[in-house]
């Protein structure tokens, strides 16, 4: 559903954008779209024609890929804050991914032109930008490298770690919040949801993790990545 910036959204959420000033950040969102979106709506479709860049006000978005036998392989979550799509706003090429809202989600759309201008006339943000684009680069290569040489059961554990973030009212301890659902981390590890509810029920019963309401605990995350690192690919689990 189409809004009007006037409802009073604005762009003070956005990480990225909060290098200009109020002012700045006003007039930009003057010559932004602004659309709503439910849970499991699609936003951009995978090389689809639309260059806007897409910022995220509210609620978080899914981007996918799908294999040719339909499954899902999911490649990173954007939550309220974040944005997506610049690669088509700067090269001009299709759709690389498909996003699809995980909730409900109100999106800031930016055109290619205004975007551009946007890079051109504040550096530091083309800065941030160009970083962001860096550590995609290598998280998919050290996907590369798990598809290559880790086993379903590493992948699923390394998948554990690469979501975790350090637990803010507990000094050392690593947590992940909101907790994806198991399909979805199947879908970031290349694997099968039966395979990922297998793992952290083992996980859970080694206690190594434990999951209260939305939030999964790495109770001991350095032995958790010293077991993945020990984990026998051709022993544990499957190549699913």
């Amino acid at each position: 559903m189409d809004v009007s910036a006037a409802t009073g959204d604005t762009l003070d959420r956005i990480d990225v954008l909060k290098a200009l000033d109020q002012g700045e950040r006003t007039e930009l969102a003057k010559q932004c779209g602004w659309r709503r979106y439910g849970a499991g709506e699609q936003i951009i479709a995978r090389s689809s024609t639309a260059r806007d860049a897409i910022f995220v006000v509210t609620g978080s978005v899914a981007i996918v890929n799908h294999a040719p036998n339909g499954r899902e392989i999911a490649y990173a979550t954007v939550r309220e804050g974040g944005y997506f799509g610049e690669l088509a706003a700067i090269d001009g090429e299709p759709r690389s991914a498909t996003a699809v809202a995980l909730e409900k989600c109100l999106v800031a759309t930016m055109s290619p032109q205004v975007f551009r201008r946007l890079l051109l006339a504040h550096p530091e943000i083309t800065i941030q930008i160009v970083e962001r684009l860096a550590r995609i680069i290598r998280t998919c290569d050290d996907r590369i490298m798990d598809l290559s040489t880790l086993s379903a059961v590493q992948r699923v554990c390394r998948e554990v770690l690469r979501l975790s973030t350090p637990d803010p009212l507990n000094a050392g301890s690593w947590m992940i919040y909101p907790v994806p659902t198991q399909a979805q981390i199947a879908a970031r590890a290349s694997t099968t949801r039966e395979t990922v509810a297998r793992v952290l029920g083992q996980l859970g019963q080694d206690e190594l993790v434990h999951r209260k309401g939305k939030t999964l605990y790495l109770r001991n995350k350095q032995a958790l990545e010293l077991l993945t690192e020990q984990l026998n690919s051709g022993s544990q689990g499957d190549a699913r």
